[in-house]
């Protein structure tokens, strides 16, 4: 996910402290894993991967800077290398070399005594053969009216080749293939990616799914993909190591839904009895979609805001006070706040974020971002 859909600019030199007992700081079990608290780390595209989409060894400092999260969860991370051409330098999780790096950053992350998800996508219509090396797919012939930057300059995205039916289940075990490397490379569990305009949303939207076989046509038959991966994975690695992120209604990725509801109402009554560690909604809490999706779901409900609630710290805290989310993720905060929480005890001051920085290369806007303690040792 692109941290422009991560949630909207902090403001300037805003502060907001958090009481001791607040219930963002409270402990949470999700599924078989345990945080310190309930304030998450979004996952965020950073464009620092190698160009074998190999996490570099600046990731190793990037993740492990950021363990005061509840969880991080990664930037997103290809199942495949035709899965992997939305954007330059993403990482993967696909092949031994990855799967080592990726085990670096879980030891870092966990020897500060965070915890961790990767996030798992195949970005479908927002590929490009140019950065895939693959041709698009997507669920239909639908191209997203949209631009993207491959290693010879910007161009359109193609028209997409709808997938085969007898395709669909090579996709599926890549997704089952990347948990099981994700799990063995250390990682506290998996999210995996079914929002914001990437294949698994495109196949629930039924705007860009115009299929007429098993995987279109019906709410059901819309939420099937999404649903067969959620199984496949947690029968893989267990559903108390899986997460889902969707975002019913949302426009990145040139998305539209004229139904928001019916294909998200089938897939959670499909898995819901899995017994998920959680699921990631990327909404706003006054859409109608909200009330469906809260009512639908009986496990752990985890809100991140495309509008930036983030920047209201109180709102968030309130949310999860009274109990209509378990915990709330926020992206550009941690982004530029390695010490996020210290920061909000303390009532102190954010850091602002650089976006001249968010899909750059080297350190600059990465790592650098200064903490309170080496403010105060300056």
């Amino acid at each position: 996910m692109g941290i422009n859909d991560a949630g909207a600019a902090l403001h300037h030199n805003m502060t907001f402290e958090l009481d001791d007992d607040s219930a963002l700081l409270k402990p949470l079990q999700i599924g078989d894993v345990s945080t310190t608290n309930r304030l998450f780390m979004a996952p965020l595209t950073r464009s620092r991967a190698e160009a074998d989409a190999t996490p570099s060894e600046l990731a190793v400092t990037y993740y492990a800077q950021r363990v005061s999260a509840g969880l991080i969860v990664s930037e997103a991370t290809a199942i495949s290398r035709a899965a992997n051409g939305a954007y330059p330098n993403t990482p993967g999780m696909y092949t031994d070399r990855h799967q080592q790096a990726w085990a670096e950053i879980a030891d870092a992350v966990h020897a500060g005594g965070g915890r961790m998800f990767v996030q798992l996508w195949h970005v479908g219509r927002m590929g490009h053969p140019e950065t895939s090396g693959a041709e698009t797919v997507a669920p239909s012939a639908i191209a997203a009216d949209m631009t993207t930057h491959t290693p010879t300059g910007k161009k359109p995205l193609p028209v997409p080749r709808p997938l085969r039916t007898d395709e669909i289940p090579a996709i599926i075990a890549d997704f089952r293939a990347a948990a099981r490397r994700g799990v063995d490379a250390g990682m506290d569990g998996v999210e995996i990616h079914s929002a914001n305009g990437y294949l698994l949303h495109e196949f629930l939207s039924d705007v860009t799914n115009r299929r007429d076989d098993g995987y279109g046509g019906s709410p059901a038959n819309r939420a099937r993909l999404t649903a067969e991966v959620v199984e496949a994975v947690a029968d893989e690695i267990g559903a108390g190591r899986v997460g889902l992120r969707i975002s019913p209604g949302n426009s990145a990725g040139d998305m539209r839904e004229v139904d928001e509801v019916g294909a998200y109402e089938a897939l959670l009554n499909r898995i819901g009895p899995l017994g998920l560690a959680y699921l990631h909604l990327v909404i706003e809490p006054t859409q109608p979609a909200f009330a469906v999706i809260r009512s639908a779901w009986d496990g752990t409900l985890v809100l991140n805001t495309p509008r930036g609630v983030e920047s209201n710290f109180c709102e968030l805290e309130n949310l999860v006070e009274w109990g209509v989310v378990g915990a709330a993720a926020v992206g550009r905060a941690y982004l530029a706040n390695p010490d996020l929480i210290d920061r909000l005890l303390l009532g102190a001051e954010l850091n602002e974020p650089d976006a001249a920085t968010f899909y750059s290369s080297g350190p600059a806007g990465y790592t650098d971002y200064p903490t309170l303690m080496e403010l105060e040792v300056a």
